[in-house]
């Protein structure tokens, strides 16, 4: 079941937190940020497939290439995203989403609109990101 959201509607602090407007916004916004990718990444697909690798030149070939790469490697990034927007979804309709899974307390408006992946609170976060490279360094 959808809502219809206010067109001018801004998830606010001093309302419900995750009231069912607020969970339509995050859901219209991740829908909206998954289409994007999926439709530049379609982009991509159509351009590498129609451009070919015959320059003449090895410097213009490599050149080339190294935009290739690049492109490939971003878009796998964002296939990955895809995948943690798909994850958001699925907490949207299980309603989890907006709660840290570290913590469990909700996680401020402010960052979910900023990132509308986010799973942890700031502070969880940046503690998790601190054990990390505690334990990278070793």
């Amino acid at each position: 079941m959808t809502i219809p959201l206010p067109i001018d509607y801004r998830p606010q602090e001093d309302e419900e937190f995750m009231n069912p407007v607020m969970l339509e916004f995050f859901k219209h916004k991740l829908l909206a940020w998954r289409e994007e990718l999926l439709v530049e990444s379609s982009a991509t697909l159509q351009t590498l497939q129609n451009e070919t690798l015959q320059e003449p030149d090895l410097a213009d070939r490599a050149s080339s290439e190294t935009e290739r790469a690049l492109e490939l490697r971003t878009r796998d990034r964002e296939r990955k995203l895809i995948g943690k927007i798909d994850e958001a979804l699925r907490r949207i309709d299980e309603n989890e989403y907006g709660f840290c899974e570290i913590t469990g307390d909700p996680i401020s408006i402010k960052r979910l609109e900023a990132r509308p992946i986010a799973t942890m609170t700031l502070e969880a976060q940046e503690q998790h990101e601190r054990m990390e490279k505690v334990h990278r360094d070793d």
